[in-house]
């Protein structure tokens, strides 16, 4: 047990969030993503909503300050407005990030070829719809 870290953040998790250089990417996605298609370590948190493990990475992860747009969203099929959770989670991003952040948004097909560039899928059980985010490493 460590203290001032979130109880969220399993040991293989910090370990995987620790070792990503500057520019590396990470997914964090909801239940009905297919996490192990990509090829990349994916990680389970088990029965958390996105928007709680988004505030647990978020505390630890730093979002890249080099490019405009560190964090994407997927976007839904009919490309419908951003949801409750979308908005909750660049709430959440936008806390520990000094700039102003706005989602890249990313059409659902291309959502899955851009996640292959990820080295950690993060995975929990959400089930709001189209709750799958690529976040960009920075620096500390």
């Amino acid at each position: 047990m460590l203290k001032n870290i979130d109880p969220v953040l399993t040991g293989s998790l910090l370990k995987a969030l620790d070792e990503l250089g500057h520019g590396e990417k990470i997914a964090i996605v909801d239940r009905n993503y297919p996490s192990y298609a990509s090829g990349a370590q994916v990680i389970h948190l088990g029965e958390i909503s996105i928007t709680r493990a988004c505030e647990a990475v978020f505390s630890v992860f730093p979002l890249d300050t080099f490019i405009d747009q560190p964090l994407s969203r997927m976007q839904s099929d009919d490309q419908q407005p951003a949801t409750p959770t979308h908005e909750a989670v660049l709430k959440i991003a936008t806390t520990s990030h000094p700039n102003e952040l706005e989602f890249d948004l990313i059409p659902r097909l291309d959502f899955y070829n851009r996640a292959k560039e990820c080295a950690v899928i993060v995975q929990c059980l959400e089930t709001a719809p189209y709750s799958c985010f690529i976040a960009q490493k920075g620096t500390v």
